[in-house]
């Protein structure tokens, strides 16, 4: 009889989100025979050297070989390195590679390496919101849904043919940072399960993305945290969970920023007729902020410049904001 060999996977990826389906495909006994991840960067408040969240569990975990080219393109900016770690790959010839939030564009040869192909984990119900802040966006734009996508990745943007989706509902109170520990675990055992039925000689049923409701999840930008207390507090309010933890949503007094971790709208007409940016109210329930069309947000986590996430009630102790003290609005008071 026939012994039947493991399958051999190569990882790439480089933040959480990845590493929690790398530790899983460990843990589900998958030999993981490359790692792949970005190059160690500063991080931080002190800007030291840290190597990412992958590396970081390769490294215990004994995986590897580490590979940590700043390309994968021979033709690019960095032809030595992204050869060595092509050429290591193709002598390690894994049978499948899994990728999850990367961070590199994977050329024709290195998807053409492992002789199953590349997975992705993807954190949206593709083709809704392809690119690189899935949750961010998903949350910003006020989906009701959002999910995991596994994709057999091909040389577009997230535009691979799909292989398996799972929904996950998107709660008032959920951030990105909530949401990501979800769809972290949920990418984690949706790949083993995958990996599971390649290694037992089952192919994963391919189908298409629909070219109707692509969208794009552009790369989240520190020059979007600043609130424009001129738009609903509705959409501020998914503004504030979705920048949560970064770059987290700001509102300004002054010359002092000031981040808003946590926040709800309140009722049309709450803050008429004070114009947007006017603090209504501020005590133990919140900070109280009149927005455009009438409405009101209800700030009540707050975080000043060299200090710590706070409830509303010890932060206005530093930091008192009086009814009728005014906010930029817009970039100007």
């Amino acid at each position: 009889m026939t012994q039947v060999q493991p399958l051999r996977v190569a990882f790439a990826g480089t933040p959480e989100f990845a590493r929690v389906a790398l530790e899983a495909i460990h843990a589900a006994g998958f030999p993981v025979v490359a790692v792949l991840s970005q190059p160690d960067r500063p991080a931080g408040r002190g800007m030291q050297v840290q190597a990412s969240p992958v590396k970081q569990f390769a490294v215990e975990a004994g995986l590897g070989p580490i590979l940590q080219p700043r390309s994968l393109r021979r033709q690019g900016k960095y032809p030595e390195e992204a050869g060595a770690a092509v050429d290591t790959l193709a002598q390690i010839a894994p049978d499948v590679m899994v990728v999850a939030a990367y961070g590199l564009i994977l050329p024709r040869e290195v998807l053409e390496l492992p002789r199953l192909g590349c997975l992705n984990i993807h954190g949206s119900l593709l083709p809704r919101w392809r690119g690189a802040a899935p949750i961010h966006r998903a949350i910003e734009a006020g989906d009701t849904e959002t999910g995991i996508t596994l994709m057999q990745m091909d040389e577009g943007l997230d535009t691979g043919d799909m292989l398996t989706r799972e929904a996950v509902p998107i709660g008032p109170q959920d951030t990105t940072a909530s949401l990501h520990d979800t769809l972290a675990a949920l990418g984690g055992r949706m790949v083993v399960e995958a990996l599971r039925e390649l290694a037992a000689g089952r192919a994963l049923p391919a189908t298409a993305q629909p070219d109707a409701g692509v969208t794009y999840a552009e790369k989240i930008a520190k020059d979007e945290a600043p609130l424009d207390l001129t738009r609903p507090a509705e959409e501020l309010s998914r503004q504030v969970r979705a920048f949560n933890p970064f770059p987290g949503a700001t509102i300004q007094v002054g010359e002092t920023v000031i981040k808003c971790w946590q926040a709800m709208p309140l009722a049309a007409a709450t803050s008429l007729p004070h114009p947007p940016g006017t603090v209504l109210a501020a005590d133990g329930a919140g900070v109280i902020i009149a927005c455009g069309g009438g409405s009101a947000l209800q700030v009540t986590e707050l975080q000043k410049p060299g200090g710590r996430r706070q409830p509303a009630q010890q932060f206005l102790q530093g930091l008192p904001l009086p009814a009728g003290t005014r906010c930029r609005v817009d970039g100007a008071l």
